[in-house]
């Protein structure tokens, strides 16, 4: 009996043993993978990084260093003057604020309507609106190009901005918020006379406050990284942007490119996204993941 006993305890043991062996197996499996995929990310920014820091004839070498032999900071200040990197921060500045704050109203006032005001026809046209997602934007390219042509926009702010105020996936991800709010609030708020504006400001907008920074944020980026159209309607130097600025700023009259003063170009860049990204990562995960539960 004693034998047996001492048998089933050895079990037990080695079986947890081998549960043990197996989570940690799995685990270190797991991050693994994760620092894997981190590298690979990771790499991209970090050869960019190194890269502005060489010189010319060292990142023109047939065996690539991995750590610049001479650090070259002048590159950065080489490249803020050769692209003219202030004019193009102002130019992406204007549009990208004032998209922004357009865009908001425009979604605000529009996710509301969807969300609360009773109109013959509403679900329909929100049907509609959520229909167009399934077009690709570069379909619209060649009407929008034909229309602002004849609306004399061309190498315009105007052309920057107005085109791309309404976001219909914007309307719908503060819609599906603003649906979470509950109806009694706005039922009261209505027989203490309150009007509809009112009640959108003082209420609506600050419980969705985390979706409208998620949407300003991904705004903002997205008016930084245009690159399609606005190199179609406004690449005069007056108006252009800062990724096309970046494009051919760089290139010699001889036809060669100096890499690693555009490599310090688009670090200097891609700064401000990171920091964002950074930052403000948390605030683009809440406003997200608060919304499309309710339809």
């Amino acid at each position: 009996m004693a034998d047996n006993n001492t048998m089933h305890e050895r079990n037990i043991q080695n079986l947890s043993a081998t549960q043990r062996v197996v989570k940690f197996g799995v685990k270190f499996g797991t991050y693994a993978f994760l620092i894997l995929m981190a590298l690979i990310v990771l790499f991209p920014f970090y050869w960019m990084i190194i890269s502005s820091l060489k010189s010319l004839e060292e990142y023109r070498l047939n065996v690539p260093t991995f750590f610049p032999r001479q650090i070259l900071f002048s590159n950065y200040a080489e490249a803020f003057t050769t692209a003219s990197l202030g004019r193009l921060f102002y130019n992406t500045m204007i549009v990208g604020v004032v998209s922004t704050l357009l865009s908001l109203v425009i979604t605000v006032l529009s996710a509301f309507a969807f969300a609360r005001l009773e109109f013959k026809g509403r679900d329909a046209m929100f049907g509609a609106l959520l229909a167009t997602m399934m077009i690709p934007g570069e379909l619209f390219t060649i009407t929008n190009y034909s229309t602002v042509t004849q609306l004399g926009w061309m190498n315009t702010y105007t052309v920057l901005i107005v085109p791309f105020l309404v976001s219909v996936f914007y309307i719908y991800l503060l819609r599906q918020n603003f649906m979470q709010i509950p109806n009694e609030l706005y039922l009261a708020a209505k027989v203490d006379g309150t009007s509809d504006l009112k009640y959108l400001w003082k209420v609506m907008v600050p419980l969705s406050l985390p979706t409208l920074i998620s949407i300003t944020i991904l705004k903002m980026m997205g008016a930084w990284n245009s690159y399609i159209w606005p190199r179609l309607v406004a690449n005069d130097e007056a108006h252009r942007m800062i990724t096309n600025g970046l494009r051919n700023a760089f290139t010699e009259t001889t036809g060669d490119v100096n890499y690693p003063v555009q490599m310090a170009a688009v670090a200097i860049v891609s700064a401000p996204l990171f920091l964002v990204f950074v930052f403000l990562r948390k605030y683009i995960m809440a406003g997200v993941s608060r919304s499309g539960i309710k339809g």
